[in-house]
């Protein structure tokens, strides 16, 4: 199948009360992986790329890679801009063939945030490429993508924020932060319900989900939101694999054996992340 666009298939999860997984990508097997797990569990699917990671391996590359991958299965497969740190970034993932754009400018006094999130939105909508933003902080650090402490979303200033920049979905912090949590995760569920409650259809995003109880995404996906994001864990599974394999070889010298081994190891954890966000059965959307 084609790269499809995000709009559609975000829209019909928050409608139907599941969230499609948004996965992040670091190369051509975390690719594979996202893409084939998504098949073998007729799942739509969105792949991701921070703006970190496209500081070494450009989004022209990323965007053939997945390409590639999409053209092998019957699943509806979005390339998505995860965490865009700048108008210029958007505007190159664009020009790739992204069918997805995330600015996040949250850490920006809100009207300043407005003002940034709008210019994208002005250059992607033309083209029909819907643009995902940002209002409060999630915390954490993961990939360049850094801020000292969470700031909760504010239910007003979220109403406000869509109103004016016209943006089609909107990651919130409710207590989530990216990178593994050092402590338990407290989730606000009550902050995601007042959210809803003002942003009315707008579909709602998840980040920063790794570490977070599988049983707390589920109600924040039964609650609104519709697009859920995992990286660290991907990572970790990944490296973890690679590890154990070079451990178990040490005299290992093809990188096709062991990142096999990484490869099998993310594809797994996506089946079990799309089953528990009830995406699984639903590529037909």
């Amino acid at each position: 199948m084609v790269l499809v666009k995000s709009k559609d298939m975000i829209e019909t999860a928050f409608a139907n009360g599941y969230a499609v997984g948004a996965f992040n990508a670091e190369n051509m097997e975390m690719v594979e992986a996202i893409v084939e797990a998504a098949e073998e569990m007729k799942a739509p699917v969105i792949v991701q790329t921070t703006s970190g990671t496209l500081n070494t391996t450009p989004p022209e590359m990323f965007y053939h890679m997945v390409k590639a991958a999409a053209e092998k299965v019957s699943v509806p497969v979005v390339m998505h801009l995860d965490h865009g740190d700048s108008y210029v970034r958007c505007a190159r993932s664009l020009r790739a063939g992204y069918t997805s754009i995330m600015i996040d400018a949250s850490k920006k006094e809100f009207t300043e945030n407005v003002t940034v999130t709008a210019e994208v939105v002005k250059m992607a909508h033309p083209m029909n490429i819907p643009v995902e933003a940002e209002l409060g902080i999630v915390g954490g650090k993961e990939d360049g993508n850094e801020a000292e402490k969470e700031v909760y979303t504010d239910p007003d200033e979220a109403a406000n924020f869509i109103a004016q920049t016209k943006v089609d979905f909107l990651a919130i912090g409710i207590g989530n932060s990216h990178g593994f949590y050092k402590g338990e995760p407290k989730i606000r569920l009550d902050i995601l319900e007042a959210v809803k409650a003002k942003t009315g259809n707008t579909p709602l995003v998840l980040h920063g989900t790794s570490g977070i109880p599988d049983s707390d995404v589920a109600k924040a996906v039964a609650l609104g939101i519709a697009k859920v994001n995992y990286a660290t864990e991907l990572r970790d599974v990944f490296t973890k694999a690679v590890q154990a394999y070079m451990k178990e070889d040490s005299s290992v010298v093809d990188p096709k054996k062991y990142n096999t081994a990484a490869k099998n190891a993310v594809k797994n954890l996506v089946k079990q992340k799309i089953k528990v966000l009830g995406s699984d059965n639903k590529a037909a959307f």
